[in-house]
């Protein structure tokens, strides 16, 4: 038996680019930073962000390209692939990305407490034109 799946919460460090196959299939691309927090050995308080590239495919893609922003808080389920290919330059470049299977927008659609705005597959989310669009969120560091 195999196994490859990866879930991360974080915060979108860009907005999503969205672009088309040669064959029309949609596909968004995003990046994703999550925090860890620890406290070094001199007692001192540190915070360690890594980032993830996350690629959406069809329908998913097209419900992400809609709903999230820089900024926004998702959770990402999906499994993780590596690729390499050769640059211009001639030199090998190396990419983990996480192929999305669902994605869950976890910001409410407003601050003042109304309802969360979270669709965990592409087939829960609303017919199009419904549904309102996530709210700007504040400034991240990032």
């Amino acid at each position: 038996m195999n196994f490859n799946k990866i879930m991360v919460i974080g915060n979108l460090g860009r907005d999503p680019e969205m672009r088309y196959t040669a064959q029309g299939t949609p596909v968004t691309s995003f990046s994703i930073a999550t925090n860890r927090v620890y406290t070094d050995p001199s007692g001192e308080r540190q915070t360690e962000t890594e980032w993830f590239t996350i690629i959406a495919w069809r329908q998913l893609a097209e419900l992400c390209n809609q709903y999230l922003s820089k900024g926004r808080r998702a959770f990402v389920e999906g499994r993780l692939h590596s690729r390499t290919w050769e640059g211009n330059d001639g030199k090998p470049h190396f990419v983990n990305e996480i192929n999305a299977d669902r994605v869950l927008f976890l910001d409410r659609a407003d601050r003042e407490g109304g309802s969360s705005e979270g669709w965990a597959t592409p087939e829960d989310a609303p017919p199009s034109g419904e549904g309102a669009a996530p709210s700007e969120p504040d400034d991240l560091p990032f």
